[in-house]
């Protein structure tokens, strides 16, 4: 089997001394794993980073056989926020997700337009509140609409705060999530954003498919704590 096609680099881990298995979330093929034989030569190490959007060439024996990826660079997305802590924290736990996630060789064009999306998303002052709507619009495109508005509840409490309540806990929703709006909106609120979300995440998808919460995520909100 071949196909070309271009792909954002989701995960990368060695492979013997010179290769490297890499995981793709293509434009037309979805999520795909290879190696990149001769990974660790300077041409190819350089923009192989994570984020970074390739021109890929794929070739496998068949369709259920493990195939190999030629790679060249499309678009440098990654590097431009290398300076920036929680930016790149974010990169890792939005990427990771989408790993976790999506289905193998399954196509969802809108997926990767969202991936995309991502990046122009970090380029905005008020990055945080639209990625935490980024989030949601993730889950939607997987099938799990989380939505919000529909179960959170009002309390009477004179704080105008809203919540959403389980079988186990109360969960706080901030109130950008309820109004839409970016006004006022600080690192707790981001970090409720994020917890509502995890919370989830972890009862819809991650226990019941037996994965661990994911360490990438954790560090991106803990950075919010800081």
């Amino acid at each position: 089997m071949n196909w070309t096609d271009t792909g954002i680099l989701l995960s990368k881990n060695k492979f013997q001394e010179n290769s490297t298995i890499v995981n793709f979330y293509t434009k037309n093929h979805g999520k795909c794993s290879g190696i990149i034989f001769g990974a660790s030569s300077k041409k190819i190490k350089n923009y192989l980073q994570i984020g970074n959007e390739l021109h890929l060439n794929y070739n496998s024996k068949s369709d259920d056989s493990f195939g190999y990826f030629k790679v060249e660079i499309l678009k440098v997305n990654t590097p431009i926020f290398f300076s920036q802590k929680r930016s790149m924290y974010c990169i890792n736990a939005a990427l990771n997700l989408v790993k976790l996630l999506t289905v193998e060789n399954q196509e969802n064009t809108s997926i990767y337009e969202l991936v995309h999306k991502l990046f122009s998303i970090l380029e905005k002052e008020d990055w945080y509140i639209n990625y935490i709507f980024w989030e949601l619009d993730f889950l939607r495109l997987i099938g799990f609409d989380l939505d919000v508005k529909k179960y959170a509840k009002k309390e009477s409490n004179g704080k105008d705060e809203f919540f959403i309540t389980t079988n186990l806990k109360k969960i706080k929703v901030p109130n950008f999530l309820i109004s839409k709006s970016g006004d006022n909106v600080n690192n707790q609120d981001i970090i409720d954003g994020l917890n509502l979300i995890s919370e989830y995440l972890q009862t819809n998808l991650f226990l019941p498919n037996s994965i661990n919460f994911p360490h990438q995520r954790k560090k991106f909100i803990d950075d919010f704590k800081s």
